[in-house]
C-alpha cells in the first residue's frame, strides 16, 4: 500500500492558484490554435469566428488575472470544505498512528488495531473523509482502552522487596509504597565525588532533521560508563509528524565535548534543566537561568521538573501523555549522590511523589514510552528505540 504522506494531501493556496491558472491557460492555447487556423483560411465567415475567439482569449486572460488576485478559499466553498476535511482527517490519522506506535512499547499484540488503521488509510485514499474520521475516533478510543487495560493488569513481581528509601550506591529494584499505591522502581545511585555524570550525543552539533541516533548500550560502551539512561524528549523517526525533523530535539544540551546544542532557540526557554557539576548537580526551573558555561560535565533540559528542594513541583497539566500510566525515566540527586532510574506503570505526577517519598531532593523527568532505557551492567529497562542523547555515569 502506498504510504500515507502529508505532502500528498495538504494543498497550498499557491498550488491551487497555479493549477487553476494552468487549466485556464491550456484552454486559451486551444482557442489560439483555432485562431491560427482561422487566420490561414480564406473564408470570410471564419474571419468572424477568429474575432470571436480573440474576444474569448481576452476574457480568459481576465479570468487568469482575477485568479491571481482573489482568495481561492473564499471563491470556492466546495474546495475549501474538501481541504478542511483532508487536513482534519489527516491530523486525526497522524495522531492515532502515533498512539499506536506508543502502544507497541507496551504490548506486541496490536495486529487487530493495525489492520483497522490500514482500512482507514484505504478510506482516505478513496476520499471518504467523514467515514475515515469516524473510524479514527473509534480507533483512538480503543487504543486508549487497551492502554488502560494494560495498566490495570500490571503486577509487581512477588520477590521485589519493599523499601521507601533510595540506595546510597549501586543498582536496586524496589517497591515504594505510597498512600496512592505501590510502585516498582529500578534505580541507580552513584557518589558524584567518584563519578562524573556526562551527557553524550550521537550528533556532533545541533541537528534539525534526519539526525543520528544510538542505542543506550552503544553510548555506555563508547564511554566506558557503568550506568546510563535515555535523555531528553525528541521527535522519533516512526512518528509521521516528525517526517521533517526525524530524531531531532530542540531543548538545551551541552555534551561531554563541551558543545552546546540548540543554544539559539533556548535563550528565553522556560524548560527546566539539570547541570552536572564536579561533585554535585544544579537544577534550574528555566533554561534561560543558565548561561553557556562550559566548566560543568554536562547540561540537559527537559520537562517537567519533578522535585525542587525536596518538594513536589509538578501537579499535572493538560498533556494526556503525562497523565497516562507508563514507564517513566528520571534523573535526580540527594546531596552529592546522583540518581537515574525508572518508575513503572506510573503517571508523571506519581513519579514526583515516588521520588519525594524516597528522599530525593531534586528530580527531572526524562523521555519515556518507546524511548525508555536504563542500563546498569545490562539493560534494566528497554532497550527501546535509538536515542539522540543519553545521561551516563562514568568513574573518575
Amino acid at each position: 500500500m502506498t504510504p500515507f504522506r502529508p505532502g500528498n494531501i495538504v494543498l497550498s493556496r499557491n498550488f491551487l492558484i497555479i493549477l487553476l491558472a494552468v487549466l485556464v491557460f491550456f484552454g486559451v492555447v486551444g482557442v489560439i490554435a483555432s485562431v491560427i487556423g482561422v487566420w490561414q483560411g480564406r473564408n470570410r465567415a471564419l474571419e468572424v469566428q477568429k474575432n470571436q475567439a480573440q474576444g474569448e482569449i481576452n476574457r480568459l486572460l481576465g479570468v487568469i488575472t482575477n485568479i491571481t488576485n482573489e482568495d481561492q478559499y473564499a471563491r470556492n466553498d466546495r474546495l475549501q470544505d474538501e481541504l478542511t476535511n483532508i487536513q482534519k482527517t489527516y491530523r486525526q490519522a497522524t495522531t492515532v498512528y502515533e498512539e499506536l506506535v506508543d502502544l507497541r512499547a507496551l504490548t506486541r499484540d496490536t495486529r487487530a488495531l493495525d489492520e483497522r488503521f490500514a482500512l482507514i488509510l484505504g478510506k482516505l485514499a478513496e476520499r471518504q473523509w467523514a467515514t475515515a474520521s469516524a473510524d479514527v475516533i473509534l480507533l483512538a478510543g480503543d487504543i486508549a482502552a487497551t492502554k488502560t487495560k494494560i495498566a490495570a493488569s500490571f503486577a509487581i513481581p512477588a520477590n521485589v522487596p519493599e523499601n521507601n528509601t533510595a540506595p546510597q550506591t549501586g543498582y536496586r529494584r524496589q517497591v515504594v509504597k505510597l498512600d496512592i499505591g505501590e510502585y516498582l522502581v529500578d534505580i541507580v545511585a552513584a557518589d558524584m565525588n567518584s563519578t562524573r555524570v556526562i551527557v553524550d550525543t550521537a550528533s556532533d552539533a545541533t541537528c534539525t532533521r534526519d539526525c543520528p541516533v544510538l542505542s543506550l548500550g552503544e553510548y555506555v560502551a563508547r564511554n566506558n560508563a557503568f550506568a546510563g539512561i535515555n535523555g531528553s524528549y525528541f521527535c522519533p523517526a516512526d512518528y509521521p509528524s516528525c517526517s521533517e525533523k526525524k530524531n531531532s530535539f530542540d531543548t538545551l544540551l551541552m555534551n561531554k565535548n563541551k558543545v552546546y546544542f540548540n543554544s539559539d532557540n533556548n535563550v528565553y526557554s522556560t524548560v527546566p534543566a539539570v547541570i552536572f557539576l564536579s561533585g554535585s548537580m544544579r537544577f534550574v526551573g528555566r533554561s534561560l537561568e543558565w548561561g553557556r558555561d562550559t566548566s560543568p560535565d554536562g547540561v540537559l533540559a527537559n520537562q517537567p521538573l519533578l522535585l525542587s528542594g525536596g518538594n513536589v513541583t509538578f501537579g499535572g497539566d493538560t498533556d494526556p501523555k503525562k497523565g497516562s500510566k507508563g514507564t517513566r525515566g528520571f534523573v535526580g540527586n540527594k546531596g552529592s549522590v546522583a540518581y537515574i532510574g525508572v518508575v513503572h506503570n506510573a503517571t508523571v505526577v506519581e513519579v514526583a511523589h515516588v521520588l519525594k517519598t524516597m528522599g530525593l531532593e531534586n528530580g527531572l523527568n526524562l523521555d519515556s514510552g518507546g524511548s525508555t532505557a536504563l542500563w546498569s551492567g545490562g539493560y534494566k529497562a528497554g532497550p527501546g528505540r535509538g536515542i539522540p542523547n543519553a545521561i551516563l555515569f562514568v568513574r573518575k
